[in-house]
């Protein structure tokens, strides 16, 4: 199958790209190595594990994955514990529909400051993908924002604390309605219920996916989704790429396919692409591939912390911490971090197997982990029990905008961490422990940590970078157009290629990074106005594409 453009990868950089290219007239394939959902197939719970969880070996082919980057041998304290997504849709299908700008320090990072003036060049682009995506603040106030702003209040930061800005059709609770984003040429939307099932899939039709703007008008422009389609070699063939794939999950009978396409976007997320990268150039398949593949690899900096209400506590109190959508609020400790609470529906009790009792860093940590269990046995027992664990608890997530990093490591098919570039990725985020304790005062609650902390593993959702912009293959994996180095044709436009730590949640980055990417493009056919690869960067203007998908006038008009 030879098509013009191949994207691996459905997420936001990957949709981004299917959908812009399609409209400049390519003929692209997305090569999905998740299955495809519709609204009433993503489970009702966590607990409908097939459905939830990505485990392929065991026949669960689920939204969520669960990834644990272990450290080199001799590395200690730089593994990590990875969240991320699966199915046609990407990340969005189990996101928290949390749509920020970045901090400040993201654009003045030493890895890509001196190329451009990325807040300028980004600034139509984050326009863009905000109306694609269909941002609105969350116009509610639920109780995990009461406590949450009493923290903010007693760290002396209230003034920080404000709704989320979020991609969901609010609309009036379960009211059906003609398309509200894309005059007409989007599917039928439906109000949002607050029932806080965003990071099981919402089975509603509120959530902004990218199955209902990016991939929707995609396909009604002629791109081909191939779902349950691993990609597992990419080489050099005549003018163009091989792409050789299998089927997901598939033991036996493998199904191989080979695509064919004059080039090529890397879009399988920041773990999926740089261990297909790191792959690739060990396998001597792409020998040209720069040896920054696997830097800068980010975890955002991030901690996943939360305080949970006993169970019988919460009865007798009625507690009920499940209703709003995924992420509602938000403040600012200090100028580096920031901290969300965070939700899963009411039933939705699986993950709480990864909490456990919160620990500060420092010197014995697991001992001192198992004599907090130990001093309180009984309590901490029950604060371990899952029951109602959604409804009883509130997830805190924390953010920095800091310059640290990890890099991984490919060896025998598996990727290992060794601290990176900048400062020690952090164990523990001081700011974020302090806010938890005081968020279990306000709740009347038991502060938690992860499962992985007492042993300096950091958990995160926001995996980045390891296929970096950077101004030379020196310096980075890709160019400042998100073109790869060494191999013209191959592009990298996803989170792999994010150059620093953002210190929020990095979907709208994502998409306006690919929006940006994909604008320089030209029309299948014309001129391309960007420099040849490995020349210097200048700035270039966006090309209008000859078919946009979405009409005039309409809120996610494309403007240029």
């Amino acid at each position: 199958m030879r098509y013009d453009v191949v994207v691996i990868g459905s997420g936001f950089g990957g949709s981004v790209a299917a959908l812009r290219l399609a409209e400049k007239g390519y003929s692209v394939a997305v090569l999905e190595a998740g299955r495809r959902f519709a609204d009433d197939e993503l489970p009702k719970t966590s607990w409908r594990t097939r459905r939830f969880l990505w485990a392929p070996a065991l026949g669960c082919f689920g939204i969520q994955r669960i990834t644990l980057l272990r450290s080199a041998r001799g590395q200690s304290g730089s593994g990590v514990l990875v969240l991320s997504g699966a199915g046609v849709g990407g990340g969005s299908l189990n996101y928290a529909n949390t749509l920020y700008e970045p901090m400040p320090p993201f654009y003045d990072d030493p890895q890509w400051r001196d190329i451009t003036d990325w807040r300028a060049e980004l600034a139509p682009h984050y326009d863009q993908a905000k109306r694609m995506l269909g941002v609105t603040t969350y116009p509610h106030d639920t109780a995990a924002d009461r406590a949450m702003r009493a923290v903010a209040g007693r760290m002396g930061v209230g003034h920080t604390f404000h709704s989320t800005p979020v991609g969901v059709h609010i609309g009036r609770p379960g009211e059906r309605v003609a398309d509200p984003y894309f005059g007409g040429a989007g599917p039928e939307r439906t109000g949002c219920l607050n029932c806080g099932s965003c990071m099981t899939g919402c089975r509603h039709g509120a959530k902004n996916t990218l199955v209902k703007n990016y991939l929707w008008l995609a396909e009604r422009l002629g791109v081909e989704v191939h779902p349950m389609t691993t990609a597992v070699t990419v080489r050099p063939s005549g003018s163009g790429y091989q792409i050789e794939t299998v089927r997901t999950g598939a033991w036996l009978r493998r199904d191989r396919r080979v695509f064919e396409a004059d080039q090529v976007i890397f879009a399988a997320g920041a773990l999926g692409t740089q261990r297909l990268l790191h792959a690739m150039k060990a396998s001597g398949a792409l020998p040209h591939l720069s040896d920054r593949v696997g830097a800068l690899t980010r975890t955002n900096s991030e901690a996943i912390l939360g305080a949970g209400v006993l169970r019988p506590e919460a009865r007798r109190r009625g507690l009920d911490f499940t209703e709003g959508v995924a992420i509602t609020s938000s403040f600012h400790p200090d100028e580096h971090t920031h901290i969300e609470p965070v939700r899963y529906g009411r039933g939705s009790n699986i993950m709480g197997f990864l909490q456990s009792a919160l620990v500060d860093g420092g010197p014995r940590r697991p001992l001192r982990w198992l004599a907090t269990m130990a001093a309180h046995p009984l309590t901490y027992l029950r604060l371990l029990s899952v029951r109602d664990w959604s409804s009883r608890t509130v997830i805190a997530l924390v953010m920095q905008s800091v310059d640290n990093s990890l890099t991984t490591h490919y060896k025998r098919g598996k990727l290992r961490t060794t601290q990176g570039h900048g400062a020690p990725n952090p164990t523990w985020i001081p700011a974020g422990n302090e806010a938890v304790r005081m968020l279990a005062e306000e709740i009347g609650g038991i502060p938690g940590g992860a499962v992985t902390d007492a042993f300096n593993v950091p958990m995160t959702a926001h995996i980045l970078g390891g296929a970096a912009i950077g101004a030379t293959p020196e310096k980075g994996v890709v160019d400042g157009y998100h073109r790869v180095f060494g191999h013209p044709g191959l592009h990298v436009v996803d989170g792999a290629a994010v150059a620093a730590n953002l210190g929020v949640n990095p979907s709208l980055t994502i998409t306006a990074q690919a929006e940006r990417a994909m604008s320089l493009w030209p029309n299948k056919g014309e001129p391309d106005p960007r420099p040849p690869l490995g020349a210097d960067y200048r700035r270039v203007d966006p090309v209008t594409p000859r078919a946009p998908a979405v009409p005039p006038g309409a809120p996610a008009e494309l403007r240029r």
